[in-house]
């Protein structure tokens, strides 16, 4: 992977995960889409040794403003999104 590419949040959407990889270690949120219209955001992982650097929130506002461009309701089971959306209001109308 390239040095431009670590540290930019993907969209997997084989593997339906927004995704970055940073000093080789993979962070991720985890997506469903049972329809073209709704996007469910079901959990966030971020090793240990990589916390408290703010890459769950990086994935969380790219996460969400994909579901924004994309005209997408959010469902966020993910406690991590959720609380995400609750700090960020611009991403309250999203939610369904």
């Amino acid at each position: 992977m390239s040095q431009n590419q670590e540290n930019t949040v993907r969209n997997n959407t084989v593997d339906q995960r927004f995704e970055m990889m940073i000093d080789g270690k993979l962070s991720m949120i985890g997506y469903e889409m049972p329809n073209e219209n709704i996007i469910i955001f079901t959990h966030t992982e971020v090793p240990e040794k990589l916390e408290g650097r703010g890459i769950a929130s990086r994935m969380a506002k790219a996460a969400l403003e994909f579901a924004k461009s994309n005209n997408l309701a959010v469902i966020p089971l993910c406690p991590f999104v959720k609380s995400y959306i609750r700090r960020h209001p611009e991403y309250h109308p999203l939610v369904k």
